[in-house]
């Protein structure tokens, strides 16, 4: 697909015949498999697999952590970064984004992660990895900021960032004059709808307001970012800048997550 006009051309056409503009590698061309982990993460889905990784890295921590301590794991799940009511969140502004890659059990991170699997590689292909980093860091924190004001529940998933990246696919559609657009704003407007509404469904804990937040911050983001265009390719440095920003913060949130965990650690062995 041309990155200008958005036409289905050949994969042997270096000029766009229908805008005249030039055309580049694929991105997913441009990686060699040699430099992801030997091949062994598919590249269409190189930035969602790291995604997925380090949930179920975590996943697997906080079970064990429960398990070594003592601990429920509700309280574990506070200690490594769960979002909590805003009067209990302590200034700790970081749990709006680590709440984001824990998960309460194997069907809610099986859940998310097949959902992510799919959309997140949707998102790449449509955007590339520096919007997609964007959309799911801003959604998040959005989503998770936004339960902490609304609801009085501890709250955690990757659902605020998986709700994101469909409003992302929302706004693709609608900037897409085209019956592709049309068709991609008709399927994840569904899935807008079939989320929030299982969310009102009493068998299930479902933090609606993150969704609603995280859904709300990635239909605008993607405004703010939207899909590359050959006459927006100046912008780039700036959105890579932005994405570079995101993983920063993100790292810095962790790194003051496993700081209290370390504390608390230290305080009860002694």
């Amino acid at each position: 697909m041309c990155s200008n006009c958005r036409a289905f051309i050949t994969t042997s056409d270096r000029v766009c015949p229908y805008c005249d503009a030039k055309v580049g590698p694929r991105a997913i061309d441009a990686r060699s498999p040699g430099q992801i982990l030997g091949g062994l993460i598919p590249q269409a889905r190189f930035t969602t697999v790291l995604i997925l990784l380090i949930n179920f890295a975590l996943f697997a921590a906080t079970y064990l952590y429960s398990d070594k301590t003592g601990l429920s794991f509700d309280q574990t799940l506070a200690l490594f970064g769960a979002k909590l009511p805003l009067p209990y969140m302590q200034h700790e502004w970081w749990r709006v984004i680590t709440a984001g890659f824990l998960h309460g059990g194997w069907l809610h991170i099986l859940m998310n992660s097949w959902v992510l699997f799919d959309l997140g590689a949707e998102v790449e292909a449509a955007y590339g990895t520096s919007r997609m980093l964007i959309f799911y860091f801003v959604s998040t924190a959005a989503g998770f900021t936004l339960s902490a004001l609304r609801s009085p529940a501890l709250s955690i998933g990757a659902s605020a960032g998986i709700f994101g990246l469909i409003g992302a696919m929302i706004a693709f559609g609608i900037n897409e004059k085209t019956a592709l657009g049309s068709a991609v704003r008709s399927l994840y407007v569904r899935w807008a709808i079939y989320g929030l509404l299982m969310g009102l469904l009493p068998m299930f804990s479902i933090d609606n307001w993150a969704h609603i937040g995280g859904l709300a911050a990635g239909f605008v983001t993607a405004f703010i970012f939207p899909a590359p265009r050959a006459r927006t390719m100046a912008r780039e440095p700036l959105v890579r800048a932005c994405a570079a920003i995101c993983v920063l913060l993100t790292v810095g949130a962790f790194a003051m997550m496993f700081r209290d965990v370390l504390a608390f650690s230290n305080s009860a062995n002694h």
